[in-house]
């Protein structure tokens, strides 16, 4: 774990370590692991996302707001964020964990993340945990939009596609990775005619076709 790596892709300088090595730390290396920092995490985070959606919809009803936040902090979104960082490649795991895969597993991931935003709302108070949170889920912030809620993104992939008489998008599974009961996949979109070829990974089959259908939108989109 290099310490300097992973506050500078974060953004943050953590004035305890210990803090930093606890949370990087899984239950399988030793005593001083990182599951209390994930519970706490995990409350700030959905905290200060509520807080930034409260603000930036004043329009939306309490359930839409819900919902819109459930979109924004679920296993998936934290996966990605985690990836984007690699956190993973800091993260001090047991013999058995390292052999298995545990470093690319997105629960783990997405806990290790909850244990980092949790270690640093201890290290530097609500300002600074919220600081870190609109950094790393900046580009979610960005493009959530409640006009889409109950819509994921094959489904609105497939209606953008539609309105333009292109055929479906082709998906197929061209690597996995893990132990059979907790594996990662990656999956491949196709869009020939837009020349779009993108990739996603996640926990099953179809939350990693949602990550490349959303890519694939966003380039369309753009197009």
């Amino acid at each position: 774990m290099d310490p300097a790596t992973i506050t500078g892709r974060i953004g943050y300088q953590f004035s305890n370590p210990d803090l930093l090595r606890q949370a990087l730390t899984h239950r399988s290396y030793g005593a001083s692991h990182n599951e209390r920092l994930e519970f706490l995490g995990d409350g700030v985070l959905n905290c200060i996302i509520a807080v930034e959606l409260f603000c930036r919809f004043p329009q939306l009803a309490e359930g839409e707001l819900s919902r819109l936040r459930a979109s924004l902090v679920n296993q998936q979104s934290l996966f990605e964020v985690a990836q984007r960082i690699d956190l993973g490649g800091h993260l001090r795991l047991g013999e058995g964990e390292l052999k298995s895969g545990g470093a690319r597993r997105p629960s783990m991931l997405a806990d290790a993340l909850e244990a980092l935003i949790g270690a640093a709302f201890l290290d530097g108070g609500f300002a600074a945990a919220r600081e870190l949170i609109l950094r790393l889920f900046a580009q979610p912030l960005a493009t959530a939009d409640p006009d889409t809620l109950g819509k994921d993104a094959k489904t609105r992939l497939q209606e953008f596609l539609q309105a333009r008489r292109i055929p479906l998008p082709q998906y197929s599974v061209i690597a996995t990775a893990g132990e059979a009961h907790e594996q990662t996949f990656r999956v491949e979109c196709v869009i020939p005619e837009l020349n779009i070829r993108t990739h996603g990974e996640g926990s099953s089959r179809r939350s990693a076709e949602q990550v490349a259908a959303r890519h694939a939108y966003e380039l369309g989109s753009q197009a």
